[in-house]
């Protein structure tokens, strides 16, 4: 988790250096959950200009955001109530909305920020992403119709596995990011995350397989749990 902390430390104040601030994309789930709590205990929190953080969502759940499933409300909680940013720099889905008017709506958000009229997506310089026992990654599930989407930025995904409505990126937007940055723990994701990094042929891709920046980095953050068959990949 330190070293997940740390790269984040690293690409803020580079990001910053750069350009003036860090668009960082946040991920839901109980991982990112004590990395962001790690990140606003003494050891980190003063690392980092928070004033010129964006935070941003690559996925959310179609809830108010004082609902317990909402991303929004976990980060609040865990990260935004200690480091207290500007609201202006939180950019959060709205879950409560109509799905397809929320992603639409968010998109547009993307477009003002970024200064884009459309056409190729953002660049974020930095998406955090988890990964499900079934590979998914944000509300990118297998078999999903969101995985095919070549053009919007943002959709509503109808997640059978749960029979609901999610928002989230397209993998044009991931893929574009400057850099990905995965962080997986868990024994239950052993097994799947071998087969994430195996390399045999043949077989639809898995969700998480199907991010590759394609001109930036992607670094996995894994616990010694969730790669405990790592050495048995092919």
């Amino acid at each position: 988790m330190r070293a997940a902390a740390e790269r984040i430390v690293s690409c803020a104040s580079a990001s910053i250096a750069a350009r003036g601030r860090f668009s960082w994309v946040l991920s839901g789930g109980n991982t990112p959950q004590r990395l962001y709590m790690l990140l606003g205990t003494a050891d980190y929190v003063s690392r980092i200009d928070w004033a010129r953080v964006h935070f941003f969502w690559g996925d959310e759940r179609c809830v108010p955001p004082d609902h317990p499933d909402s991303n929004y409300r976990m980060a609040r909680e865990s990260l935004f109530d200690v480091v207290k940013p500007p609201a202006e720099n939180v950019h959060r889905m709205h879950g409560e909305r109509d799905p397809a008017q929320a992603a639409d709506a968010y998109a547009a958000v993307l477009r003002e920020f970024f200064g884009l009229p459309g056409g190729a997506p953002p660049h974020f310089d930095l998406i955090l992403l988890g990964m499900g026992d079934d590979g998914h990654t944000a509300s990118l599930f297998p078999g999903s119709a969101a995985l095919l989407e070549e053009e919007r930025w943002v959709v509503a995904n109808w997640v059978e596995k749960f029979g609901t409505w999610r928002l989230t990126f397209t993998l044009p937007v991931l893929n574009a990011a400057r850099r990905v940055a995965f962080l997986v723990a868990g024994a239950d994701k052993a097994g799947r995350l071998a087969q994430v990094f195996s390399r045999e042929p043949g077989g639809e891709l898995l969700p998480a397989q199907r991010v590759r920046p394609t001109s930036g980095d992607a670094e996995w953050f894994v616990d010694t749990p969730a790669g405990a068959n790592l050495g048995h990949a092919s």
